[in-house]
């Protein structure tokens, strides 16, 4: 099949690519020359594990090319797929969709026979129906179809959630575009993998609630932690009992300095906007959000006591500056939140990062950037662990300490033990540990 994918950020990107490795012939559209440019040199614009080998590969096979025209790609597609940016609106929180209807009106211009249009972006419940009213309005002889097809990739997991997913989520009004969606998919759906097939507004909602759900346990087992500090109760162990009810499970039940990234923070906004909009508010939901964006500054706070109460004049090394590890996405991260709160207390702040240094420097301020954990730690009155990377999991404690004004950990993320640490003459500090 022919396909054609808007936005060649990281849901685009990606699922272009996994397409392309299914057989079809994909094209990957973006009106950003200098991405386009660099995708066609083989040039990664985001990290993911294993992207730039699958780009390469589908490129030299002649299945995946890469365009900032989008009337040639649209002419001849079968299927358009619609994977562009849906921030928060600024002022209200709502989701912008401006870039979403936008590329509808592209479509609609350029589309030849009969077409299905995906949205693959992230878009509240209605929004389908706002894009086919677009395009019948731009071109009333479009033959189409419009499709809720929502993404749950995890970012440094993307492909392999592509390739193996829990879910297929399709929800269409029209009954052609069922059977062009199981043509799609069917490389997956030979290896059993679910399609979930509904109405297209259900399939809007499935993705904003799943992801305000799972933002919603990080958040409750983050209070958990609160709470077992004050108790002398070991959040760890709490987490494992509860997690092994297998009405509840176990993921996402890793306390820490609260979620971040480009779908939890954004989507529990607006689908509690979504909600309001439609008088049926969602307190939970609510609660999670703000619970959220007041944990972070409580983490710099929990910095600050490890090194006496006053951070002014300290030095701060913070390791870990992505929202999690196995990608250079600093979107809402909670490294951002805490060293601004460490900044205010009057801290001098060094960051390190394996992969998001680049994007670090674009959103921080006043940070000394460092080359690895130990130049991070030099002079250090304390290190924080904010992003539990695999590099930061077994550091050479003598060495640490060997560089550092005072031997002082703060493990925001618990991948250490306390007495392994303290026996390296550390002072320790966990979330939800005494």
């Amino acid at each position: 099949m022919h396909i054609t994918m808007i936005g060649s950020g990281y849901v685009g990107l990606v699922s272009g690519v996994c397409f392309a490795d299914f057989g079809h012939s994909v094209t990957c559209m973006d009106k950003d020359e200098s991405k386009i440019e660099a995708l066609r040199r083989g040039e990664i614009p985001i990290y993911e594990p294993g992207l730039d080998a699958l780009v390469a590969e589908n490129v030299e096979a002649g299945r995946l090319t890469f365009t900032t025209g989008l009337a040639e790609a649209v002419a001849k597609s079968d299927v358009v797929f619609i994977a562009v940016g849906t921030p928060s609106r600024r002022g209200d929180g709502h989701a912008d969709l401006s870039y979403v209807y936008a590329a509808a009106r592209e479509i609609a211009e350029n589309v030849r026979g009969f077409t299905v249009v995906v949205t693959k972006s992230t878009v509240p419940v209605g929004t389908g129906d706002e894009v086919e009213r677009i395009i019948r309005e731009a071109n009333p002889t479009a033959d189409v179809a419009v499709v809720s097809n929502p993404e749950f990739l995890r970012e440094g997991a993307a492909i392999d959630d592509f390739k193996r997913p829990d879910r297929i989520v399709i929800g269409y009004e029209d009954e052609r575009a069922r059977e062009v969606m199981t043509e799609v998919y069917r490389p997956l759906y030979l290896n059993q993998a679910p399609l979930l097939f509904t109405k297209r507004r259900t399939s809007e909602l499935i993705k904003y609630a799943g992801n305000a759900f799972l933002a919603m346990k990080i958040t409750f087992i983050n209070e958990i932690a609160d709470l077992c500090e004050k108790v002398g109760a070991n959040v760890q162990e709490v987490a494992r009992g509860i997690g092994l009810d297998g009405r509840i499970g176990s993921k996402f039940l890793h306390a820490g300095p609260g979620y971040g990234g480009s779908c939890f923070p954004k989507d529990t906004l607006a689908l509690v906007k979504t909600a309001q909009d439609y008088d049926s508010p969602i307190r939970l939901i609510e609660t999670t959000v703000a619970v959220n964006d007041t944990r972070k500054r409580a983490m710099a706070r929990k910095v600050i006591a490890a090194v006496g109460g006053d951070a002014r004049g300290k030095t701060i090394a913070v390791l870990g500056l992505t929202f999690k590890p196995m990608t250079d996405d600093m979107r809402d991260s909670p490294a951002i939140s805490i060293i601004q709160a460490l900044q205010d207390a009057g801290a001098h702040v060094v960051g390190y990062d394996p992969e998001g240094m680049d994007n670090a420097r674009k959103l921080i301020e006043g940070v000394a950037f460092a080359k690895d954990a130990y130049d991070a730690a030099k002079g250090a009155d304390a290190v924080a662990i904010v992003t539990e990377w695999n590099q930061f999991r077994a550091l050479d404690f003598p060495r640490l300490k060997g560089v550092m004004a005072a031997p002082v950990l703060v493990d925001l993320r618990n991948i250490y033990r306390r007495d392994e640490v303290e026996k390296h003459g550390f002072s320790y500090s966990s979330v939800g540990r005494l």
